[in-house]
């Protein structure tokens, strides 16, 4: 089959930038991409996927690229200008690597990551951007919805969820819709696909206060990190920066509460909005 190559978008980022002057200057020097991944040591997908910014390059990579080519600094500068940009499509990318992620790790500080939250949950914590009309309420439930179909499933990634006290005592909905969402987050607390501890306000002050983080990991072994505050969010796929993060995640997985001791605070928690019996004696 021949190769044919993707065509590209050299001004949607610096990343697609970095792209498209890889595959101009690897046909200036008339090298296939065979025979750059041999010059590089790469391999010819991973250079095609930077090509076409599915990929950031490896750390390593940009140097070689220069020596290669005979580019002084070239590469090395558009790659420190590519990793520190905050990409308009990278909600998007994120949402690429969660759907093939293996490992999915978590923090959720003031709401509950949506992968755990209940329909009912999604769509009062949506409510509460008050930019968002009811129609794209409802349209962001059912993409969050049908983005938990993939847990059910045979391929189903294994998930490990930290989640603050505070956002399991703040009422989200009503009564019966936060004993209900506490319900499935007991259901999914220590199981062969998922494990859910609780942060407890006895930790006290801690890094992630404020702030939500998920930690992807893919099959091939690559990671990424997925920070998100009030109004934006940050995909981090450079390898330190992400190992960085694992490490954070690690502290705070040290400090929170065991699993059986998580389960049994949300039990408890989830006492609060037991449904009265309202049935005549």
């Amino acid at each position: 089959m021949t190769f044919r190559p993707q065509p590209l978008s050299p001004f949607a980022s610096t990343r697609h930038y970095f792209g498209s002057e890889l595959r101009r200057h690897r046909e200036l020097a008339k090298l296939s991409l065979v025979q750059l991944a041999d010059i590089v040591n790469s391999s010819k997908s991973t250079l095609a996927r930077i090509e076409t910014a599915e990929l950031m390059p490896p750390p390593d990579m940009p140097s070689c690229l220069d020596i290669a080519f005979g580019t002084d600094q070239y590469f090395t500068g558009l790659y420190e200008l590519a990793r520190q940009e905050i990409h308009p499509d990278q909600y998007r990318r994120y949402m690429d690597f969660e759907a093939k992620a293996v490992l999915i790790e978590q923090y959720g500080a003031l709401a509950l990551p949506g992968l755990l939250q209940t329909e009912a949950y999604a769509r009062e914590f949506l409510r509460c951007q008050r930019d968002l009309s009811g129609e794209q309420v409802e349209e962001r439930v059912t993409a969050r919805m049908s983005r938990q179909e993939r847990l059910k499933s045979d391929s189903a990634p294994f998930r490990w969820a930290i989640i603050d006290e505070a956002a399991l005592r703040r009422q989200m909905g009503s009564p019966a819709a936060m004993h209900q969402q506490l319900a499935s987050l007991l259901a999914q607390a220590d199981t062969s696909k998922s494990s859910i501890q609780v942060m407890p306000f006895s930790a006290g002050l801690h890094y992630f206060m404020g702030s939500a983080l998920t930690l992807l990991t893919l099959a091939d072994g690559t990671k990424v990190a997925y920070e998100e505050g009030i109004e934006a969010g940050h995909l981090y796929e450079d390898p330190k920066k992400v190992a960085q993060w694992q490490r954070h995640y690690e502290v705070q997985r040290a400090n929170a509460l065991s699993l059986p001791e998580s389960v049994q605070m949300i039990r408890t928690i989830m006492e609060d909005y037991e449904p009265c019996d309202t049935s005549p004696s």
